[in-house]
């Protein structure tokens, strides 16, 4: 059962994903947290480790793509590049109750051009930083694991993010970054969702569905950044031995940020993608994984940075 927990579970992601403003700082929704899907019961600690890529380089306007520059803006957004290290340590206390630490190292390419009184000056902004740690207990409030055919769990997750990360980063020209392109918000969040997980071990089949929303509950320096919602739901099969072939579909809304240092013309937006990945079960006790995102709609306010495509790869082990 141990082996089979974990090949159902190497499948899955939820969503948790951070601010997503004009400047397009972000983090991929695909999410490996997957002791939350009911899957993983037994005592025992996880370390997962992944790599995300996310190159924000498309301008949009509500639905539409725009060149840049092309809706007057005090600044014009050319492109922001995040490759993001997210480690997340994971402890099932007891049966049905765990905790799970994620913490985020963001690597992070900023350029736009500022217009300023008829001239157009490039800014950029580079920096590696600590982002904003999360801590999360999960609980499982349902479980059948009697038939072997079909295992069916389901639970809540409560916790907070932490204003860990920097908010006040600049360049080196001095010019401090826009509050949604800092490697953290500033506030304290609360984190609240649910979930229902359904597999057929026998026939190497299961799938996952998961809400969540993040809730501000202070602002920091004169910015809040705007409550999000996120809803995602996947698929698994097992195509050969050691090998899983996934699917999910990934939605989240997000509403505009608050404040006199905020944006909020141009933030809060609403997308949907589909993110087909693969594991591998390396062994019973580690497996590696990636996945793909593809947009299927996006619809921002204002003007914001969007992705065409964005990536992740990782692995993770149980101890």
């Amino acid at each position: 059962m141990r082996v089979l927990a974990a090949c159902c579970a190497a499948s899955f992601a939820s969503i948790i994903t951070e601010a997503n403003g004009s400047c397009g700082a972000a983090f991929c929704l695909i999410n490996t947290d997957w002791s939350a899907q009911g899957t993983w019961v037994e005592d025992g600690a996880r370390v997962d480790l992944r790599y995300e890529s996310i190159d924000l380089d498309q301008p949009r306007a509500g639905r539409d793509r725009v060149a840049v520059g092309q809706i007057p803006r005090d600044h014009d957004e050319v492109e922001t590049k995040n490759r993001n290290w997210v480690a997340n340590i994971d402890w099932n206390a007891a049966p049905g109750w765990g905790l799970s630490l994620a913490i985020p190292h963001v690597d992070r390419d900023h350029f736009h051009i500022h217009n300023h009184q008829g001239g157009r000056e490039p800014e950029t902004w580079h920096f590696r930083e600590l982002g904003d740690v999360r801590v999360e207990a999960r609980h499982e409030i349902f479980a059948s694991r009697d038939d072997p055919s079909r295992i069916r769990s389901a639970g809540m997750i409560v916790g907070m993010k932490l204003p860990t990360g920097k908010f006040d980063v600049r360049n080196a020209d001095g010019e401090e970054a826009e509050r949604t392109l800092q490697p953290g918000t500033g506030t304290i969040d609360l984190i609240l969702g649910a979930y229902w997980y359904s597999g057929n071990p026998l026939a190497d089949t299961s799938w996952f569905a998961r809400m969540q929303t993040v809730l501000p509950l202070d602002s920091r320096a004169d910015y809040k950044p705007g409550r999000q919602l996120s809803v995602d739901v996947g698929y698994r099969y097992g195509a050969i031995r050691d090998v899983g072939l996934m699917l999910q579909l990934n939605y989240h809304v997000k509403d505009r940020d608050s404040g006199a240092n905020a944006e909020p013309e141009d933030s809060g937006q609403r997308q949907l993608f589909v993110s087909p990945g693969v594991s591998w079960n390396a062994s019973s006790e580690a497996q590696v994984y990636a996945f793909v995102q593809l947009p299927l709609y996006q619809s921002v306010n204002g003007v914001q940075l969007t992705a065409k495509w964005s990536a992740l790869a990782g692995v993770s082990w149980r101890f």
